[in-house]
């Protein structure tokens, strides 16, 4: 019998990516293929890209770059590029790198398998529709092998919100919401492998409107539902926009235990004026009166945010605004970017914020943002926590798991992967967590 054939996949970007990943390897699997940990062993070479980070097609093209020699030792090697470089790029992959053999985007990944088959014979194929069908219903049944404790469901993909900056509605699309019974099946058979917590993943999760019958199903809904499902202990999501975190599921992080205390919820600036400019349709003072809200439904709440310095038209009063906010709403995690231009997007057309200026506007939030989260990591210390234990960890005897409120914490004893223990925090490094079973 011959044997399988290898599959690489290199994964860039977000959590959706992430899942998107898992799901075309599934997808090969049933295509003979088996996955392999290094470009060198493999028959078929996949790039699933992002692009919302700067420069993101220059990097792949760069890492395409790096596949010459092993394409020219085994001209049999498929390279392929997926996600949403490809989707933007299309066929002008093919045009700067024509070592590549397939192009696919984010919705016409299912139709890999037939993809593959055809370039045996030395064709060119990009996919780059929207098609009508759903991808997740032509995608083979998960396998039933066992996996780590944790996984990422996708529930809902796409942007209606078309802020000024961002790429996503171009490169996924309008959104869409899976349909109810289908999360729920993939769910339950997650937890049947061994999976104890689920992140529901969406470009606007908390926009999620899901078919099922006598009428759509909120996110608060759904959530409300999955923690019924014995052996899912615990259920996180992200990401989500202000604007769409409607009251039953402010309620739902009081009222659910199984939901973690940890809400991803990016605001980009503190100024009414850059958020207009950015067309988010929310203002600084909505935000706040929005997590105060959220604060009173679980008080023990951590928040996370993103937020981009240097906008076009951000002047230094804007960046003290958001200087301000973040001061106001003290942020336990967040994500902080210097603004460069997408291509195709509204933003992309606007004079651009001189780049020192940019820079050191990035480093003071940054600083800020640092000084937060280590005063609520320090604040952990003495208090005890629920840590789900995903790996070992750097020295002998240690183990590795994220809290309630995902912070890594390394703890020594008799745990095991997959276990869920209370732990005490101890201690606080820059970045991570030390405690002692409880």
């Amino acid at each position: 019998m011959a044997d399988p054939r290898k599959l690489f996949i290199k994964t860039y970007g977000c959590q959706m990516n992430v899942y998107d990943s898992e799901r075309m390897a599934e997808a090969m699997g049933g295509a003979g293929y088996v996955e392999t940990s290094t470009p060198e062993d493999a028959d078929m070479i996949l790039l699933n890209t992002c692009h919302i980070r700067e420069k993101a097609a220059e990097k792949v093209y760069s890492e395409l770059g790096r596949f010459k020699e092993l394409k020219a030792a085994k001209p049999d090697l498929r390279i392929g590029v997926a996600g949403c470089v490809a989707q933007a790029e299309g066929e002008e992959i093919m045009r700067r790198q024509p070592l590549v053999d397939l192009v696919v985007g984010p919705q016409s990944y299912h139709r890999l398998p037939e993809m593959e088959a055809r370039t045996s014979n030395g064709a060119k194929v990009v996919d780059t529709d929207f098609p009508e069908e759903d991808k997740f219903e032509k995608l083979k049944k998960r396998p039933q092998a066992k996996r780590g404790p944790t996984a990422f469901l996708t529930v809902q993909e796409g942007c209606d919100k078309f802020c000024a900056f961002c790429v996503v509605p171009y490169t996924r699309g309008a959104e869409v919401s899976r349909p109810v019974s289908q999360v729920l099946t993939e769910a339950r058979d997650l937890v049947e492998r061994g999976v104890r917590e689920i992140t529901l993943l969406g470009q606007n999760v908390n926009a999620y409107h899901g078919a099922h019958e006598g009428g759509d199903w909120t996110l608060a809904t759904l959530i409300r539902e999955l923690a019924k499902v014995d052996g899912l202990d615990r259920i996180r999501f992200t990401t989500s926009h202000p604007n769409d975190m409607d009251d039953d599921l402010i309620a739902a992080h009081g009222e659910v235990d199984k939901l973690m205390p940890y809400l991803h919820l990016p605001v980009q600036s503190g100024s009414d004026r850059v958020l207009k400019a950015m067309n988010r349709k929310h203002t600084a003072e909505s935000y706040l009166r929005l997590i105060e809200r959220i604060r009173a439904a679980r008080p023990d709440i951590l928040l996370s945010g993103d937020f981009i310095v240097g906008f076009p038209g951000e002047t230094e009063e804007d960046f003290a605004d958001t200087m301000a906010l973040v001061e106001a709403v003290r942020y336990g995690q967040c994500y902080s970017f210097k603004y460069s231009s997408r291509p195709g997007t509204p933003a992309a057309e606007r004079p651009l914020v001189d780049a020192d200026a940019a820079s050191d506007r990035l480093a003071r939030l940054q600083a800020l943002l640092t000084r937060q989260q280590r005063e609520i990591q320090d604040e952990m210390v003495g208090r005890e926590v629920g840590v789900l234990f995903e790996r070992t960890g750097r020295i002998e005897g240690q183990m590795t798991g994220k809290s309630d409120y995902l912070h890594a914490v390394h703890v020594t004893g008799d745990v095991a992967v997959g276990d869920l223990r209370r732990v005490r925090i101890t201690e606080s490094g820059p970045n991570s967590l030390g405690g002692v079973l409880v």
